[in-house]
């Protein structure tokens, strides 16, 4: 009897932790240990996903003959508790790149025969580095050495039929409500992919940017939990490349492909170097004079800047748990240099608001867009939210979906209604500083603020 241990592979397809677990033995138990270390973090959103999740593998696997078996608390007391009383000699899992994971896995390592299998990713965190065996710290050789390493295509099948489980105990998942805008499991996130590659991956190079279109294949929170094989994923989009009938259609395949590689990216930059959970990466980025202003924080968090196409953003993230990675860039921007707040800031809110909130990319994401991180963006990069606006949602359908207080402010008005007189304002059913906020700082003089903040001026 052997125990898999499900932590970030909620699936059963491709599932190298469970394949070899099946193969070692002859009887398996599915466990999934609830560690209030994790879900003492606010989460809500995320949580209600994972739990949603995880009820739907449990069905999965019922269908098979088997179930899921739930623990609560410390998963090395857990884990060795459920050793006893199934009689399972070793534990198979996925391994995992994070400094609490790493921590985790080796004290289950010391009590249990824990078999860590490679799957989070398409090559491991290890096998990129440069000639000197030291890791990449730029994005773009990293990612021609891991386009030029061996791929491995084979995917493997869902277990026709899994061995039932002895009767153990198991804990009752909290009762949190289920997310509208993504359904949970492994069946929805291959449909999802799927519908994603039967054309809109084509038009990705162009696509991915817009925010009144569905451009982006929004796999990110199914991949966080490992609902789809990032090797399936990976490789899909490999094949439909293959398939692409134009340049620019074959662009869009490799364009979303490069969005696995920068995934896989900041894994390595966290396994390698896991400071910069706690600071920046560049050791002269320490002594930028950030603002204590926590009613601009709350301001911006409420999606009440003022600037519609940020308040759109993080309206969407609020709603939905999710949002599209343009408006990521946006509103981050925005917190950072507009607002001059502390990248940790808005690395901590979109932690507790995502449902694909993972601290490599997540930590990754921000370090660039303030520029303190490996391979990030230049300092003195700083978006022009109106202009931003205008060119990534020229119509005003992103913002009026999320700002329903702008719903009858026309397209030529809808990324600066503080230019209609007061008289057109009453007339779109629409004051500003009653319905919708002034802007909370002036663009030009934000930036310069920023500017001299960070070249220590």
């Amino acid at each position: 009897m052997n125990i898999w241990w499900i932590r970030r592979d909620l699936r059963l397809s491709d599932n190298a932790a469970l394949s070899s677990a099946l193969n070692a033995g002859t009887g398996v138990v599915p466990v999934f240990i609830l560690d209030d270390r994790l879900l003492a973090k606010p989460a809500e959103k995320r949580h209600a996903f994972l739990f949603a999740s995880l009820r739907a593998l449990d069905a999965d696997l019922r269908q098979r003959g088997s179930k899921l078996i739930l623990r609560r608390g410390e998963p090395v007391h857990e884990l060795c508790r459920l050793a006893e009383e199934s009689g399972a000699e070793e534990v198979f899992a996925e391994q995992d790149i994070s400094p609490y994971a790493l921590r985790r896995d080796a004290e289950v390592a010391e009590r249990l025969n824990l078999h860590l299998v490679h799957s989070l990713s398409v090559h491991p965190v290890t096998a990129i580095t440069r000639l000197d065996g030291k890791p990449f710290t730029v994005f773009t050789p990293y990612s021609r050495a891991w386009k030029a390493l061996p791929f491995n295509a084979h995917i493997m099948p869902v277990p026709a039929v899994m061995p039932p489980v002895p009767e153990l105990p198991s804990v009752e998942l909290p009762d949190l409500p289920a997310l509208e805008d993504f359904l949970a499991g492994e069946h929805e996130a291959n449909r999802r992919l799927d519908a994603f590659l039967d054309g809109p991956i084509f038009a990705y190079g162009s696509g991915r940017d817009l925010l009144d279109l569905a451009g982006t294949s929004a796999l990110s929170p199914y991949l966080r939990f490992g609902m789809l094989s990032v090797q399936h994923v990976a490789s899909a989009a490999r094949q439909t490349a293959g398939l692409a009938m134009d340049v620019q259609s074959r662009a869009g395949c490799e364009t979303w492909l490069n969005e696995i590689i920068w995934r896989e990216f900041y894994q390595s930059i966290l396994y390698h170097f896991p400071h910069v959970l706690k600071g920046p990466f560049r050791s002269n980025m320490h002594a930028i004079p950030w603002r204590n202003a926590p009613q601009d924080l709350l301001a911006w968090q409420a999606g009440l800047t003022g600037y519609p196409v940020v308040d759109a953003g993080m309206r969407q993230m609020a709603a939905t748990g999710w949002m599209h990675n343009r408006a990521r860039m946006i509103t981050g921007s925005f917190l950072v240099k507009h607002l001059l707040i502390n990248w940790q800031e808005g690395e901590r809110w979109f932690m507790r608001s995502l449902i694909d909130g993972d601290p490599a990319a997540n930590n990754g994401g921000w370090q660039w867009i303030a520029g303190t991180g490996t391979d990030a963006t230049p300092y003195f990069r700083i978006f022009n939210p109106i202009l931003q606006g205008k060119k990534f949602d020229p119509d005003g359908a992103y913002v009026r979906r999320w700002l329903p207080e702008l719903a009858n402010i026309p397209a030529k008005f809808i990324h600066t209604p503080w230019e209609l007189s007061a008289i057109e304002q009453r007339n779109y059913g629409m004051l500003i500083g009653r319905d919708y906020p002034a802007p909370i700082v002036e663009h030009n003089f934000a930036r310069q603020r920023a500017l001299a903040a960070y070249s220590g001026k």
